[in-house]
């Protein structure tokens, strides 16, 4: 039996951080980072059964187009995502009344839709990318067993191309799921590897008032390339996303509407109008 202290539930049975019970989430569900964008899915919902916020976490559940979809913010950081992920799969996966998992497990199709700036010249704005592979800069998922989910020959790849410094950590990578894949891929689609940050200032190679580790590390995944796959976005979900989900034996997928283009230090004319058509583009998909 898991131990009270290790899965934590509220007074009314709901899982501890999320504030939910089994009944109040989909089998399909879009993952968001800021809780103000759950509604701007959820407006083209016919109807909203449930609605439910606790501190960042915020979820919606209806019906589009007959299809039972869940969308949830997780905020920012693999952090979250872990506190996410878990407690999912709880709800699906454990009887929580018993507290024993159950024999015969449910996986759950998990699709992230976020912005992000690309890192390729040939990325335009107002493009969407697929991630195929999450690249973890972040320890996070180093707390599991990963080995067998997890890219070897591209992690290693990368840490000799960057020269990166161990001492932070080995990065990790994993691949989305290819059933969702084959369901969401269209030509407007770009492919490549995310990278997944712990943090957004040094992290992610800002410098404001703190020197950083390795102040050529952007450039370094700019150009770095494995079997055609580059890394085109850097954010901080993905990896420790596709992570869990692998472990768990969920099924996972990450969208992004880029808006900027560091390469050509463009940026979108009209941010918003990608994301609702990466939006409408993800729904109409999910409902068929």
């Amino acid at each position: 039996m898991i131990q009270s202290s290790e899965l934590i539930l509220n007074p009314d049975g709901s899982v501890y951080h999320l504030n939910l019970r089994p009944e109040h989430i989909a089998h399909d569900i879009i993952f968001v980072g800021d809780q103000n964008r759950v509604e701007k899915i959820t407006q083209f919902f016919d109807s909203i059964e449930f609605s439910t916020q606790k501190r960042e976490f915020k979820t919606q559940t209806g019906i589009f187009k007959g299809k039972r979809i869940t969308v949830m913010s997780t905020g920012i950081g693999p952090d979250n995502i872990d506190i996410v992920m878990n407690e999912l799969d709880a709800l699906v996966n454990i009887d929580l009344k018993t507290r024993q998992p159950k024999e015969n497990l449910t996986p759950l199709n998990i699709i992230r839709i976020g912005t992000s700036g690309s890192l390729q010249a040939d990325i335009p704005v107002d493009s969407f990318v697929m991630s195929t592979f999450g690249l973890g800069l972040d320890n996070m998922l180093r707390s599991y067993l990963i080995d067998e989910v997890s890219n070897i020959e591209i992690e290693d790849a990368f840490v000799k191309h960057t020269n990166w410094d161990l001492r932070k950590g080995k990065p990790y990578v994993i691949s989305c799921s290819e059933k969702l894949e084959k369901m969401i891929e269209s030509d407007k689609m770009h492919k490549g590897i995310t990278a997944t940050a712990g943090g957004f200032y040094g992290p992610q190679g800002r410098v404001l008032r703190l020197n950083i580790q390795d102040e050529a590390l952007n450039s370094k995944m700019d150009n770095f390339s494995f079997e055609g796959n580059k890394i085109t976005n850097l954010e901080m979900e993905t990896a420790a996303i596709y992570g869990l989900s692998a472990l768990l034996g969920h099924h996972a997928l990450s969208l992004n509407a880029i808006i900027a283009n560091r390469a050509s230090g463009t940026f979108s004319e009209d941010p918003y109008k990608a994301v609702d058509e990466l939006i409408a583009y993800t729904l109409d998909k999910l409902s068929k």
